[in-house]
């Protein structure tokens, strides 16, 4: 390895990626939750080739937000985002959010490889989705693979992809609070939280600088939040390209900036589809970390750099 090259290393209960002596990536595979936060696998601390904090961490506004995340919001009446559940038919509280004895969980497996040379680091896991029940609902085929070390660019990227299989024996529905009827919550699927320090960050588009207002429920090949760091001088972006889904439903981006800094480039944003018994369904996504926080010049050059 050489001394900016990746390498993987692995624990009990979780994964450790670095880039020379700066751990980029930490995954933790067998984390411990309460049952109301739905326990899943999430990639936590993630920093920039520099050592700067790129997400945030069981925040007080949504404890069950953990770094990046792979999970669904509404799954056939079970919730394994995490946190209360939407009812529209809910009138108190207003926001109609309760919370629910439905919060499945994702259990990890196996890792079938964790393997790493200087160019990238390639992490093979089997998972399995229970329902509150305790029935299992889905097996899950994930890939995480660390890569597109470029210090000139002072930017990594990591490659998300899943293969999710129905084993329950009847069809499942993927759905978000917007397909329940909470206008523009349509969020489901990977989810990037952000740093506190982002909170009112520039959203930047291929169509240029944008908003959260205008950003939010729109499809395009990617989307990016940029920030200033607390403590440390500079800032940092985020780049997230939508990727693709097997399923017959545009991936659409949910984003927040005001409340929040956050990410989703959601598969069932204001449509749900079925997953019917033995039937697979797949998603890929690429997120870029960039040590700088970008303006839409250079957002464009990130994006051309590590497009798919």
């Amino acid at each position: 390895m050489t001394e900016s090259g990746l390498a993987v290393r692995a624990g009990d209960d979780q994964l450790s990626v670095t880039v020379g002596a700066v751990e980029i990536a930490r995954y933790v595979f067998r984390p411990e939750m309460p049952v109301s936060e739905s326990s899943k696998p999430y990639l936590y601390p993630l920093r920039s080739l520099t050592g700067a904090p790129m997400a945030g961490y069981r925040p007080w506004d949504h404890r069950w937000h953990r770094g990046i995340q792979l999970t669904l919001s509404h799954l056939s009446g079970q919730n394994f985002w995490g946190g209360p559940t939407f009812d529209p038919t809910v009138t108190d509280p207003p926001h109609g959010y309760v919370q629910r004895d439905n919060n499945g969980r994702q259990r990890h497996d196996a890792f079938e490889e964790a393997r790493s040379t200087a160019d990238e680091a390639v992490v093979r896991e089997r998972l399995t989705w229970i329902a509150s029940t305790g029935d299992e609902w889905l097996t899950e085929r994930r890939i995480l693979r660390f890569h597109g070390v470029d210090h000139g660019v002072g930017a990594w990227a990591l490659d998300v992809s899943s293969r999710l299989t129905n084993v329950r024996d009847e069809p499942l529905e993927v759905g978000s609070p917007a397909t329940r009827g909470r206008p523009r919550a349509g969020y489901t699927g990977l989810f990037w939280r952000g740093p506190r320090a982002w909170i009112g960050g520039t959203v930047l588009t291929p169509a240029g600088m944008s908003d959260e207002d205008r950003a939010m429920g729109s499809a395009a090949e990617w989307l990016a939040v940029a920030g200033d760091h607390d403590e440390i001088d500079g800032g940092g972006t985020v780049l997230v390209f939508a990727g693709r889904s097997s399923a017959p439903v545009p991936i659409k981006w949910f984003v927040r900036t005001g409340e929040f800094a956050g990410i989703c480039p959601s598969p069932a944003f204001d449509s749900e589809f079925g997953l019917a018994p033995g039937e697979s369904w797949e998603l890929w996504h690429r997120v870029v970390f960039a040590d700088h926080r970008c303006d839409q010049k250079s957002v464009v050059h990130l994006a051309d750099r590590y497009r798919p």
